[in-house]
């Protein structure tokens, strides 16, 4: 049997205690905004982002202890939407900027960005209401973030610990930003590439608090994974491919700019093949748990229904009745918003075809959302949020939404002759997916909080409803975010205007990546043998790690190998720094007591997650300067000319706060 009985709540069945208050409303709006423009930040600088939860559920714990009248449900319906929001903007983070790489788009236009995004998400949070008995109830699933928040609000006696670490981690990620970003005096990370042998050799090493933070949360095995995919992608790749395929041809730049050209004409596409093996991977190693896991969890709900217990309050979900009419009349302004994004005066399709392709992409959400936001709720359970490869699997249905799509339109549309309809149709699958996306990724995030108010006796109709709050209020704020952060930086090669500065442009790698798959899929120029290339190195990645568990018990992510290959060196270096903090201080706590191991890791998790969103907030908080005065050194205090001065002042103070991170984590839980 896979069900079993539910977690005794904290807070009984028997119990009720106001959970949607004014003021848990006011601080989930406040704490969504704020939280879902760093993680946009973070997702556009580097392809990840970090989980909003546990920070939200600090500071909602120490806000709403100023209160003579608050609770732990209260804390609990503000982590909820906070993390829903983080997770809506992230995922439009990773998706939506491919249409301006691609040219379908030239900006972040409001209401379209906006309603992919919340009818996307809502549809995702609808979804998952079902889910929710079948998930939480199977034995094989632990939802370790979600056991992690419900523990940590349960735990209200660290709330003044937790509190404290995470604004110091957020005010030293913040002033570390704005030295590097803003005033110019640090430098977020160095470069050095020279030419030999007919090819280009050399790497780099980074220095951005928000990745260091984020390496310190991934943990040493994963961050020396990504370390092995910068070996093979920039170490080994990058002069290998120069020496047989030549030094591109620059006006300016030197080794450094050769190196670039290289890795993105052709290294981050062997990185891609490696992607989408460890994606592929983790799928087909969890298709058969899913299936029986699902399956059995249904069977034991048909028997509950057959005995109609009474519902107790922690039981109760938003009535599948009324799940199932609103996601019928949700499909109505999809359809309607997929009809207005497809772009007829270009494709110059007949009517019958034009219907056919928009009520294709119609049935294409329906059924990518249902299977997606399942195994992607499947997946948070077995394996976490943070590990579920959401962003692998929607660069999977993009492939297969792109596939279909050419094999509908290629009767009437030649893509390699017709660079516009092409571009259109890319455009299209981009979206659809996008939708898709949005809604798998609720799946993979609202479960974890479902899991989370199980454990202290939540009402979960309650927490539905403040889920769908929060997919409305970071669909509102998504597009403004976006649209700020690429007129202030640029992304991933677009610049709103000339003449701005390259170093400080938003990588957008994942869209970057997305808007790379589907132009090569219609322009019939995809790079097959790259991809293959990458392809075998995954499937040796896998045979290695077989090996590794079987006689070490090691692990080795293919999927973070790929990362590696696929992300410029400065961000994966930086990532590395945090996750050899993170191995150093566990070496330290060899001779400690249990509690005081646990102790010191909820230290260290909340500095981590302050350094990450102190720094991305202060991202965007400087994105406001840059956009009103059209420059990014309008803050700058050092002249370029004493560049070897930040590079040094750079590495001192990255020590000094990777020494300071340890010793404050270090301090006990009594004198924090």
């Amino acid at each position: 049997m896979s069900e079993q009985a539910p977690t005794e709540a904290f807070i009984p069945a028997s119990e009720k205690l106001p959970e949607i208050t004014v003021k848990a409303v006011v601080l989930s709006i406040f704490l969504t905004i704020i939280l879902a423009a760093a993680n946009a930040y973070l997702g556009l600088k580097v392809g990840m982002t970090i989980s909003a939860s546990i920070p939200a559920a600090v500071i909602s714990m120490a806000v709403l202890g100023m209160f003579k009248q608050s609770n732990v449900l209260e804390n609990n319906i503000v982590q909820t939407a906070a993390s829903c929001g983080e997770a809506i903007t992230g995922i439009v983070a990773f998706t939506l900027p491919a249409l301006l790489v691609i040219g379908y788009w030239n900006n972040f236009a409001y209401w379209p960005t906006m309603l992919i995004a919340g009818l996307g998400g809502t549809l995702g949070v609808l979804l998952s209401v079902p889910l929710r008995k079948v998930l939480l109830n199977d034995k094989r699933l632990t939802f370790p973030e979600g056991t992690a928040i419900g523990n940590v609000l349960k735990a209200r006696a660290m709330q003044s610990v937790g509190s404290k670490q995470l604004f110091w981690g957020g005010g030293i990620g913040a002033l570390m930003s704005l030295s590097q970003s803003g005033f110019k005096i640090l430098t977020d990370g160095i470069q050095y590439w020279v030419r030999a042998g007919g090819t280009v050799f050399g790497g780099g090493i980074g220095f951005a608090p928000a990745l260091i933070g984020a390496g310190y949360i991934i943990g040493i095995n994963v961050t020396c994974a990504i370390l092995l995919g910068v070996i093979i992608g920039w170490g080994i790749s990058v002069p290998l491919v120069g020496h047989i395929y030549g030094l591109p041809t620059i006006r300016y730049g030197g080794a450094s700019q050769m190196a670039y050209l290289i890795w993105n004409d052709h290294v981050r596409y062997i990185g891609l093949g490696v992607l989408m093996i460890g994606g592929l991977r983790v799928i087909f190693t969890l298709v058969k748990p899913v299936y029986f896991g699902v399956q059995a969890s249904m069977e034991s709900l048909k028997v509950a229904r057959l005995n109609r217990p009474p519902i107790p309050r922690t039981e109760r979900d938003v009535p599948l009745s009324l799940v199932f009419w609103c996601s019928i009349f949700l499909l109505f302004p999809i359809y309607l918003l997929l009809t207005h994004l497809i772009d007829n005066n270009v494709l110059q399709l007949g009517i019958g075809m034009e219907n056919t392709l928009e009520i294709v992409c119609l049935i294409m959400v329906v059924i990518g959302a249902i299977i997606f936001t399942s195994v992607c709720g499947y997946f948070a359970g077995l394996v976490g949020s943070s590990t579920s490869p959401v962003s692998s699997m929607s660069l999977i249905s993009l492939i297969l939404i792109s596939l279909i799509l050419s094999l509908l339109l290629s009767g009437v549309i030649d893509f390699e002759a017709e660079a516009a309809r092409a571009t259109v149709v890319a455009g299209v699958a981009i979206m659809v997916m996008a939708v898709i996306a949005s809604a798998a990724v609720i799946g993979n995030d609202t479960l974890q909080d479902l899991k989370a108010g199980q454990m202290v006796g939540a009402t979960p109709w309650k927490q539905q409803v403040m889920l769908i709050l929060g997919v409305i209020i970071a669909a509102a704020v998504a597009p403004l975010i976006l649209e700020l952060l690429f007129n202030a930086y640029g992304i991933a090669g677009v610049f709103p205007r000339p003449g701005m500065d390259h170093s400080q442009m938003l990588a957008a790698p994942q869209a970057g990546l997305m808007a790379a798959v589907a132009q090569g899929i219609f322009s019939r120029h995809s790079r097959w043998g790259m991809m293959a290339i990458g392809g075998a190195i995954g499937i040796a990645v896998i045979i290695v790690e077989y090996f590794l568990i079987k006689k070490k018990g090691w692990r080795l992510s293919p999927v973070a190998v790929g990362m590696g290959m696929y992300l410029p060196t400065m961000a994966t270096t930086s990532l590395f720094i945090g996750g050899v903090m993170s191995y150093l201080l566990n070496r330290m706590l060899r001779t400690r007591s249990e509690a005081a191991k646990e102790a010191v890791k909820h230290n260290g998790m909340l500095l981590a997650c302050g350094l990450v969103a102190g720094a991305a907030v202060m991202g965007v908080l400087l994105a406001v300067p840059f956009v009103l005065f059209s420059d990014t050194d309008i803050l700058r205090l050092l002249p370029e000319r004493f560049s070897t001065v930040d590079d040094f002042l750079s590495i001192v103070v990255t020590v000094l706060v990777c020494v300071w991170f340890i010793r404050r984590a270090l301090v006990s839980t009594d004198e924090a």
